[in-house]
């Protein structure tokens, strides 16, 4: 074969590079993407194609690994670690080996938790890979061979017949029309017929027929790695650790000033310096949070069981707090929205046709052992089951993308044979002897559905002479899900605005969106920019202000994702195609719904595994209970810092004496932490607007019940010294109970903002704190690693610390009214454990 003089130096192929002219070489005719190419329609040689091969790299996905090693490590950087680091230091340099066991444990948990967790999430680019063909039938040297799909360039001939995975972004070259399933990629459900010159894109499968093609894009250049791209390039990082961060930030500040403090004077004193040290650790390990990353987590995994339960698989844990957060879902409408079937509305009959007569012919024309969606459609409009009995389909034609219609011989009860079919209106007007007495009144019937949202199917009639009559048209659609009302208006309710993003006509969305009460301001989004795109003031506040979107692209549904979180909003998503993959990891909460394809389970957050959006209803109620506990804990956590640090800086600035020992200080945390995991059990009241974290009232809060702690400490220190004139060593221990018992009474504050009994504890929260309250005592009478206190001292310190609770409950009403002044929306009137979740408020899936 003679080698085209022009195809080692195509114009569109310089420095290889054909991005310029992509979209160019979507539309433009064949003979000038040929030329463009520099290929003919005898392909490529080897020598040309290995050339070009190595100029545009493999026709596959390249994803950058990253060292496990190195990302294991990665876990233990950041404010918080480093402060367990600095603990662990400490400790073993003053030889308190317990603590640095201890210690070091409990920080390659936190570690492991998140490695593991993040291993776990899945990986997006490798399910999108995993969509790819992985052999293509191309010709090279004048001959069909079946190389790796990762070896095509730009300007192979390939030829894909029935079930074939399209191997990289082509032009269909002559031959007959195809059926082409785009729904990974595009999300429509049904298969989209192409002719020779359209596009076909890399990841859609051949469903009909049987077509050569001429490659223009591989690998990130086309369609599908475009998608590819995006999900690679999203880089986030939670609410959640954002607010850990800003928590850690805080405490290591205050530890760090405290330290400081304590070494200056330290060394004016001329204390020893193997004491200050010593020092430096106990204050370091109290400064610590060691358990926090932990007790979040493990709350976090309890609520992601109970939403296992409700069908909704949470691959990743800060995807909870996110969804307590989220003030505006971005949901798809096929299968989601709508019930992704075909539905038959009302008939339209030409010259007074019944339409009950323009169904019956339709149903003639289908058959139900197709399992066809549109034939099934038009039979479940018959009145009767046994409405086709009095006829026999003596001969049926199955829809084919030539004649674009489906026919059927019939011959009914009095032995006359007669012709029916159903197709494209405008392919049976063309077929109709009457098409031009009918055509403007058919024409005006199709665009009324059209506005409307409905497809049409045109019927004729053929009684044996050979005179198609057109009889009328049949209007298809999806109807809406029957819980899907309902869901929005509760998702509404609840502070969530749902938008909808949809691949369909804008008629189509806006049909539906009033069907649903969604609003009527539909947005195309084909105007949208992408990306890489700002979006000016205008622009944007369109898109804010749309109650959903039509016609959406990929970059699309990324880009506005992109722009409302701009705009302050925790936007969600949900999706289920390889389209919907950049969108769904973009989003703070990125929900793959049921059915979805690999690589938009992979990219999600959570996976609902049942149809609809009405599961997601109770997960953003779950979420908002573990949100109220995680803000629980955090709040308590900070508050006993903050007693433990100033009280025990304090006592050695003023007193010069150690109220605690570090033996004491490990206890008091191991104790403390190790109960209050129970939180993750606990009974809440979830708020009808989202949440989010608020460090002004979650430090001031914090900081003033500390203040309190910090009081009541001194006021007992001050009893036990000068008043009942205890030795030190008792009095080390009196503090190590009051600070555990009051400690411990803190949660049962901070586990609500209003009067402590405005909300009874979970069965398990109260049994974890009375039982290491119980070991704590029985530690400070006996004397375990301390000074024996006795009972009656035991019993001085709980009727001291029962009194300051009720203090500080007081104080805390307060507290929230200067850090928090407008709440507002009231708490929900109900509260639920776990083991008892309240009824979702919407009507349930049939």
């Amino acid at each position: 074969m003679k080698t085209n003089a022009h195809q080692s130096k195509a114009p569109g192929l310089e420095n290889g590079e054909s991005s310029g002219t992509h979209d160019d070489l979507k539309t433009l005719p064949i003979s000038e993407v040929e030329k463009i190419l520099g290929t003919t329609p005898e392909g490529l040689t080897q020598l040309d194609a290995t050339k070009r091969l190595s100029k545009f790299g493999p026709n596959e996905i390249q994803e950058k690994k990253t060292n496990l090693f190195l990302k294991f490590l990665s876990y233990f950087w950041g404010p918080i670690p480093w402060m367990i680091e600095v603990a662990v230091i400490l400790s073993a340099a003053v030889g308190h080996w317990p603590d640095f066991f201890i210690i070091l444990i409990l920080l390659l948990t936190n570690a492991v938790i998140g490695f593991w967790e993040e291993r776990q999430a899945g990986n997006a680019i490798e399910a999108l890979k995993d969509k790819l063909a992985s052999k293509a039938r191309v010709k090279r040297d004048g001959k069909w061979i079946t190389p790796p799909a990762r070896e095509l360039v730009p300007g192979d001939i390939i030829r894909m017949r029935l079930g074939d995975i399209v191997p990289a972004d082509a032009r269909l070259l002559e031959g007959d029309s195809v059926e082409v399933d785009q729904s990974a990629l595009t999300g429509e459900s049904l298969p989209t017929t192409l002719k020779s010159g359209d596009a076909v894109f890399s990841g859609s499968i051949i469903r009909r027929g049987e077509i050569g093609a001429l490659v223009y894009a591989t690998g990130e250049k086309t369609y599908f790695g475009k998608t590819a791209q995006l999900v690679k390039e999203v880089h986030s990082v939670s609410h959640f650790q954002k607010a850990v961060l800003k928590i850690g930030n805080y405490l290591i500040i205050l530890a760090i000033a405290l330290v400081a403090l304590i070494v200056t004077v330290a060394i004016l004193r001329g204390d020893p310096i193997l004491t200050t040290i010593q020092f430096a650790l106990v204050l370091t390990v109290a400064a610590i949070p060691v358990a926090m990353p932990t007790v979040l987590s493990v709350t976090m995994a309890v609520g992601a069981r109970l939403l296992a339960r409700k069908k909704a698989i949470v691959s990743k844990l800060v995807a909870i707090e996110e969804l307590a957060g989220m003030d505006l879902l971005c949901s798809d409408k096929t299968g989601t929205l709508t019930q992704n079937k075909l539905k038959l509305g009302n008939p339209f009959g030409v010259n007074d046709v019944d339409a009950e007569d323009v169904i019956l012919n339709g149903a003639l024309a289908s058959r139900a052992e197709n399992n066809d969606t549109i034939d099934l459609a038009v039979l479940s409009g018959l009145k009767t089951e046994d409405a086709l009995s009095a006829y026999e389909v003596v001969h049926f034609q199955p829809f084919d993308p030539v004649h674009k219609r489906t026919e059927a011989t019939v011959k009914n009860k009095e032995g006359k044979t007669f012709k029916v079919t159903k197709g494209a209106p405008q392919v049976i007007l063309k077929l109709s002897a009457n098409a031009s007495q009918v055509n403007e009144a058919v024409e005006k019937a199709v665009n009324e559905f059209a506005a409307r949202g409905f497809r049409s199917l045109g019927v004729a009639r053929d009684e044996g002479d050979g005179q198609w009559q057109f009889l009328g048209v049949l209007p298809l659609s999806d109807p809406p899900r029957e819980d899907a009302k309902a869901t929005i208006a509760a998702a509404l309710a609840m502070g969530v605005k749902v938008k909808m993003v949809t691949g369909d006509a804008l008629a189509i969305a806006q049909e539906t969106a009033k069907d649903l009460g969604m609003g009527s301001n539909i947005l195309n989004a084909t105007g949208l920019g992408d990306s890489e795109k700002l979006e000016s003031a205008e622009v944007s506040n369109s898109i804010e202000n749309a109650d959903g979107f039509a016609q959406v692209f990929p970059e699309h549904k990324y880009h506005i994702v992109d722009v409302m979180q701009k705009r302050g909003h925790i936007v969600g998503m949900t999706g289920d195609g390889v389209n919907d993959a950049p969108a769904l990891k973009k989003a703070d909460c990125g929900i793959a719904v049921s059915g979805a394809t690999d690589a938009a389970r992979a990219a999600a957050d959570i996976v609902i595994t049942t149809p609809g959006l009405a599961v997601i209803i109770d997960a953003i109620k779950e979420s908002r209970r573990i949100f109220q506990r995680m803000n629980s804990y955090a709040i308590y956590r900070i508050t006993e810092t903050i007693r433990v640090l100033l009280f025990m800086t304090l006592a050695i600035l003023v007193f010069n004496f150690y109220p605690l020992t570090a033996v004491m200080i490990v206890m008091l945390a191991l104790l403390n932490d190790g109960a209050i995991l129970s939180i993750a059990y606990d009974k809440v009241h979830y708020k009808n607007q989202p949440e989010k974290w608020n460090m002004k009232m979650v430090l001031g809060v914090s900081s003033v019940l500390g203040v309190m702690g910090v009081i009541s400490a001194f006021g007992l220190f001050y009893l036990g010294e000068r008043v009942f004139h205890l030795d030190r060593a008792h009095i080390q221990t009196l503090m190590y109970l009051k600070l555990s018992v009051a400690g411990h009474l803190t949660i049962f504050l901070t586990r609500t903002r209003k009067p402590f009994w405005s909300i009874r504890p979970a069965k398990i929260l109260w049994t974890a704190v009375l039982g290491t309250q119980i070991v704590a005592t029985l530690i400070a009478v006996y004397g375990v690693f301390m000074t024996p206190l006795g009972w009656g001292w035991a019993g001085f310190v709980w009727g001291y610390a029962l009194l300051w609770f009720l203090v500080n409950d007081r104080v805390k009403l307060l507290a929230y009214r200067i850090f928090d002044p407008v709440k507002k929306t009231p708490e929900k009137p109900r509260s639920d454990t776990l083991q008892n979740p309240p009824p979702n408020g919407i009507p349930k899936v049939n």
